[in-house]
């Protein structure tokens, strides 16, 4: 209980095990179990890092022209890293990175898109964490509902997948959209078949009869609650901005969809 978990690739989930039961249904939100049989509510978003990834690989492309080797670690790293150096509100830019459909904000088909107006800071560091932030955007509208309306609490949250494969950057991108502090491991890219062998080892090799829970702590995790990034002040207030605007833009994307 009050611990979470962060899943964030080609599409994105957080999973919080709740201390109670939710006060009512919501549409946005799945009612899960751990494998031991705790309450779980899981926000799922359709859309992450795919349209993200699209525009890193345009970068890739210029770089070939150049004729310059390419290492796609150090692009990935030279341009996440700039983003942090942006303005904490994306100054006024906007993604919607929506391949497809997003259940959450209530879309079942998506069309990736870039929006700005004229009098925006459209820069490549802003440009960059507009795109972070879109990965995250719509799980932070769903996270919304667990800590604002039915007040959530949670002591830990580990993150998972690609998105914090470049060391502190999707990590501080998304203690800022759920305002909470994230930890990620070491095995953060390892992903779901490494934690289906962790079960697999629970059921094999638990000689002393513990629980799952005990297990986990005393076998495998072992004290390493991996690196730990709070979210500050600024980054918090601007991804707030960015969110606002962000569901107000919502129409021009809906608007998109209608053409085929």
């Amino acid at each position: 209980q009050r611990t979470g978990n962060v899943s964030a690739g080609t599409s994105s989930f957080s999973m919080i095990v709740l201390e109670k039961e939710l006060s009512r249904p919501y549409e946005m939100i799945d009612m899960v179990t751990t494998p031991d049989g705790s309450p779980v509510a899981m926000v799922h978003c359709n859309n992450c890092t795919s349209d993200l990834n699209a525009w890193v690989n345009l970068f890739k492309e210029y770089q070939e022209l150049l004729g310059i080797p390419v290492n796609m670690d150090e692009i990935y790293g030279k341009l996440y890293n700039i983003a942090l150096t942006g303005d904490a509100d994306c100054g006024g830019l906007l993604s919607y990175n929506y391949i497809s459909g997003e259940p959450v904000t209530g879309l079942a088909e998506g069309r990736p898109l870039f929006v700005r107006s004229a009098n925006d800071k459209f820069n490549l560091a802003n440009f960059m964490r507009t795109h972070l932030y879109a990965s995250v955007g719509v799980l932070k509208i769903g996270n919304d509902i667990l800590f604002n309306e039915e007040k959530v609490k949670v002591d830990r949250i580990t993150g998972h997948g690609g998105l914090f494969r470049t060391k502190g950057v999707g990590q501080r991108v998304l203690a800022a959209a759920i305002n909470s502090p994230i930890s990620v491991m070491e095995t953060a890219g390892e992903g779901g078949a490494w934690g289906i062998a962790l079960l697999g080892s629970y059921l094999v090799n638990n000689e002393k009869k513990q629980s799952l829970a005990d297990f986990l702590d005393e076998s495998v995790f072992v004290g390493d609650a991996g690196v730990e990034v709070s979210p500050t002040p600024e980054d918090v207030a601007g991804f707030n901005t960015y969110i606002e605007n962000y569901k107000a833009g919502l129409p021009i994307e809906e608007a998109a969809v209608k053409f085929k």
